[in-house]
């Protein structure tokens, strides 16, 4: 028997290792998904056995290989691969325990749940989007370190659903824009759905649909060992993104179902199980590995081991050792606390009255200027996001030493991305579009909530004042629907001051994701006295308080300035007036009970917001009035809207007096 003939003969055995603790795992949990873990068997274990560089030792390694289970309903191969490698938190035990209460092996793979998890995978084409974020990252901070430091590949197993999904149509897009050579697309190319056959609801062609969109295009038998390797060596040669259709039949192995939708998402049964260990000349019991595989896959693992510790004498060496682990390193909070507090302390003097989009901006040099790994992006609305400063160069295919990038159209793909930059390390991304386009990114700020990435949204144009452009761009309800979210600061800054605050929270989160909801218009400097304290910090704390109050008026963003001013009308009538800026509702929610009371005070409350009232139970009791919208905008100028809606300071001051 020749070397190949061998390495084959234990690829094979390999992969029906796999095929049986997939079974196995599905069954004895009555729940998952075994038929892409067994048709994709063969791939993985010639990704793994033959390419793949990662260490289960050290699974946070900056220059390891990533993987990413697209379609992650085929967890099962995750976690079989990860046992096998000898990751030391999957032993057996939680193979047994898949999908129950507890366990590391959720139904889908799930960030930070068990190391060498890279993302997670449970809604279709997130997988591949996210993968392309982690592509850009490396090439970009290899035009920074080098190939001595930065210099891997990022692998996807993708299925027929994830390329459905719109979002791929985004991620394929700008990744073969940017000639993203490091990324290698596996397509479980089975044509079976939970419905049926593709045929029932697809004919696009997939590999010409990538071909068009500038990727390296191959397709292979996904069961034949020797062409799947010949295809990803040439892959990882093209300098363009490569995309492999890997033909396979779903459920390989199982002589009954395989190749038939029954085997997609529902445990074989015992008959079939036996009868697919026949089939696999399987015959050991459940959960038995015999020695030679767990060898073959260790041996893996240990190949690993020795490229890390190569790559650590490498790092040892370089003379900018030191810059890649700060960008590697949590941000330097106090350093960015003491420019902010100087730039605090001159817009307090200064007072300029901006819109807080473009605070966003001036509170971004600082910000950037602070910080040596922060990239910035858009969704093709630069201008108006003010997500560039000066000196900042685009990311391109012909220079990736840039920090800013051009997303485009596409704010899904741009949301999904930053998520992949920000999991892969060493950059810190933050993006932005419309406030109304929330909903066009939801899926993904989800996933930065649900994985505790701390990326930054800028979301700009916030309320009905942006005007003119009208009610499908003036986002009423989207400011409630990210408050609802958990894990997700939600800041809706009043001027140039806490606007700084609010970037220099959203940078130093570890494990929290921001959006900045900031104005198209131009408003005041409410925070004329400077104090050191970050104040946006609190969540909501008293801008202005008079020893007794009739009232407290809560505010936030752009509607400060009218409570501020529904409280001099006040004032003229007999009734003092406390007025509450509320930034951030999260924050807020967690200061201690003692603060939040002394803060919203007995007195009757009026929240202010151009948005609905939905999301304010926290700083409102049900008696409490509101000022804010009942329904969609229109198209006008920003003054006739606030009119026209009854978004007032005297409309402030006749509820205030109603209450009292």
């Amino acid at each position: 028997m020749n070397v190949q003939t061998k390495v084959t003969a234990i690829e094979d055995l390999m992969a029906n290792a796999i095929r049986a603790l997939t079974m196995d795992a599905v069954q004895q949990a009555n729940s998952g998904h075994p038929g892409a873990p067994m048709g994709m068997a063969d791939v993985a274990t010639v990704l793994f056995n033959r390419f793949i560089t990662l260490d289960p030792k050290n699974h946070l390694w900056p220059d390891r290989d990533r993987f990413v289970m697209s379609a992650g309903h085929g967890s099962m191969l995750v976690y079989a691969i990860h046992h096998l490698l000898g990751y030391d938190d999957m032993p057996m035990e939680q193979i047994k325990r898949f999908r129950q209460l507890g366990s590391r092996t959720a139904g889908h793979p799930e960030y930070g749940h068990a190391k060498g998890i890279e993302t997670t995978t449970g809604p279709l084409g997130q997988g591949i989007s996210t993968a392309v974020g982690m592509a850009l990252a490396e090439r970009m901070l290899n035009a920074r370190f080098g190939d001595a430091l930065m210099d891997h590949y990022t692998y996807v197993i993708a299925g027929d659903g994830c390329l459905m999904e719109g979002i791929s149509h985004e991620a394929i897009d700008l990744a073969g824009h940017m000639s993203l050579s490091r990324l290698i697309l596996l397509w479980d190319d089975n044509r079976i759905t939970i419905d049926g056959g593709t045929e029932l609801s697809t004919s696009t062609d997939q590999q010409a649909r990538f071909r068009a969109a500038g990727w390296h295009v191959q397709a292979v038998d996904g069961h034949d060992k020797e062409a799947i390797a010949a295809a990803i060596e040439i892959a990882r040669a093209d300098d363009r993104p490569s995309m492999i259709a890997c033909r396979t039949v779903i459920g390989y192995g199982a002589p009954n179902k395989q190749g038939s939708h029954d085997v997609h998402g529902a445990p074989l049964g015992a008959e079939e199980i036996a009868a697919a260990r026949g089939a696999l000349d399987w015959s050991l019991p459940a959960f038995e590995i015999p020695p030679e595989v767990t060898d073959a896959w260790r041996a893996v693992a240990a190949r690993g081991g020795e490229a890390r510790r190569a790559w650590i004498r490498r790092l040892g060496d370089d003379p900018q050792a030191e810059a890649f682990r700060a960008a590697f390193a949590p941000v330097d909070a106090k350093a960015l606390d003491a420019a902010i507090n100087a730039y605090k302390h001159r817009l307090s003097q200064d007072a300029p009255k901006v819109a807080t989009r473009k605070a966003s901006e001036m509170a971004l040099e600082v910000v950037n200027g602070t910080l040596p790994n922060t990239v910035g992006g858009s969704a093709d609305l630069t201008g108006s996001n003010n997500t560039r400063t000066k000196g900042m160069r685009p990311v391109s295919a012909a220079d990736y030493s840039g920090d800013y990038i051009h997303y485009d159209i596409r704010e899904h793909g741009m949301a999904a991305a930053m998520n992949g930059i920000a999991l892969h390390g060493g950059l810190k991304p933050y993006g932005g579009t419309f406030l109304a386009f929330a909903d066009y990114c939801r899926p993904a700020m989800r996933l930065s909530a649900l994985m505790g990435v701390p990326v930054a949204y800028v979301m700009t144009h916030d309320s009905i004042g942006l005007g003119e452009d009208g009610p499908t761009h003036q986002p009423v309800e989207t400011i409630a629907s990210l408050r609802a979210m958990p894990n997700m600061l939600v800041f809706r800054p009043a001027d140039a001051v806490e606007t700084a605050e609010a970037w220099a929270l959203a940078m130093e989160q570890s494990r929290t994701p921001s959006v900045l909801c900031l104005s198209r218009q131009g408003l005041p400097t409410v925070r004329s006295r400077h104090v050191e304290t970050n104040l946006t910090a609190r969540g909501a704390y008293v801008l202005k308080g008079p020893a007794q109050r009739d009232v407290t008026l809560i505010a936030t963003g752009s509607e400060v300035e009218l409570a501020l001013a529904a409280a001099d009308l006040l004032a003229e009538e007999g009734l003092s007036a406390a007025v509450v800026s509320a930034p951030c509702f999260e924050l807020f929610e967690q200061q201690p009970p003692e603060y939040r009371a002394e803060t919203l005070g007995d007195a009757p409350r009026i929240g202010i917001e151009a948005a609905v009232r939905q999301g304010w139970c926290l700083m409102l009791r049900p008696e409490d009035g509101f000022v804010g919208m009942t329904g969609f905008g229109a198209s006008a100028p920003a003054p006739d809207l606030y009119r026209h809606f009854g978004i007032t300071a005297e409309a402030v001051a006749r509820l205030a007096k109603n209450l009292q």
